[in-house]
């Protein structure tokens, strides 16, 4: 990421030296998010990170090489591992509970975490601060884990606050099937008795979301709302997960909810819900959680081990990047793209 509301570009750079407490990494795979368009697409100012930075905020990889006093965290050379996305100070009490998502210091730090203000995994190698930001990935592939990181912590975090409203006989809304919501899809089948209801323009997404388990399949359009409420017997949804984040797709959720229900905000994309006397039910709630704790980082490693949890992943070298990005802008990338930088 070299300008601002540029497109990024591909350039060689010396391999990091690991510094004290540091670890580096040699990546495997970096995710390509959405989320990367629109750090693309934002004015100057609008974050505060300073160029130029590596994107790349969803990284699998092994452990290269570690820098004076970082060994000794359980990790050794050649071990396959995920970076957790927020770096936080490590220090305050949300970051001491591994939820560097909410650190109380990140407006001083200027960056969010590699590949968002600090260089991230689209890399040969990846330079990580503390290897408290590395979580072990077992026997999983980390050619293919990196979504593992944002598009399923992501969905797990907020799924993971509601799950008291999941009870039988609720019914779930995932609107947005795309990388997030094929995995929030899956995550409420593994984690809820409840029926799911995946919501989208895209009728391929759809089919993808039944693949993924999803109960009903809903196009998304001015009878959507309806729709829902109809197969959830006319109550509603205990749960509405918006992983777009539209004015639209918003409006639909308040409208598919049900009295004493969440209506959860994760996408990005801008839109605005007035709260105020009948635009939601009664006593519901309306969030907008952010990534996820490196605690929940690791129990969605075990949901995949345990076969419960497979994201949709397409691989692509590195050098493709910018093609893949241009997919992504197009809404051609059904579930995940994932760029691999070794040869």
């Amino acid at each position: 990421m070299v300008h601002w509301q540029a497109p990024p570009e591909l350039t060689d750079m010396p391999v990091p030296e690991p510094g004290p407490g540091e670890v580096l990494i040699k990546v495997a795979g970096a995710g390509v998010c959405h989320s990367d368009l629109h750090v693309m697409e934002w004015p100057e100012g609008t974050l505060p990170y300073a160029l130029p930075f590596t994107l790349g905020h969803e990284t699998a990889g092994w452990v290269h090489s570690f820098g004076p006093g970082a060994r000794g965290a359980g990790l050794n050379e050649g071990d396959a591992v995920l970076v957790y996305g927020p770096w936080g100070c490590g220090l305050c009490p949300p970051c001491s509970r591994g939820a560097e998502n909410y650190c109380r210091h990140a407006a001083e730090i200027g960056a969010a975490g590699g590949g968002l203000g600090r260089d991230g995994g689209m890399s040969e190698y990846m330079l990580v601060p503390s290897p408290r930001l590395l979580v072990p990935l077992g026997d999983l592939d980390p050619h293919t884990a990196a979504p593992l990181t944002d598009a399923a912590l992501t969905p797990y975090h907020a799924i993971k606050r509601s799950l008291h409203r999941l009870v039988p006989g609720t019914t779930a809304v995932v609107i947005g099937a795309g990388g997030l919501g094929q995995a929030a899809v899956q995550l409420l089948k593994a984690l809820s008795p409840a029926e799911v209801v995946a919501v989208d323009l895209d009728t391929a997404k759809l089919d993808l979301a039944a693949e993924s388990g999803a109960d009903h399949c809903v196009l998304a359009g001015d009878d959507a709302a309806d729709r829902v409420r109809r197969l959830s017997g006319g109550l509603g949804a205990a749960l509405v997960l918006d992983c777009v984040g539209a004015d639209v797709t918003m409006a639909t959720a308040a409208a598919a909810a049900s009295v004493e229900s969440d209506i959860t905000v994760v996408g990005l994309a801008g839109g605005t819900l007035p709260v105020r006397f009948g635009a939601v039910p009664w006593e519901a709630s309306v969030s907008m959680p952010y990534w996820g704790t490196r605690p929940e980082l690791a129990e969605v490693i075990a949901l995949a081990a345990a076969g419960k949890l497979h994201l949709p992943v397409k691989t692509y070298p590195l050098k493709e990047a910018g093609q893949v990005y241009g997919m992504l802008q197009e809404g051609k990338v059904p579930g995940r793209a994932v760029l691999l930088p070794q040869p």
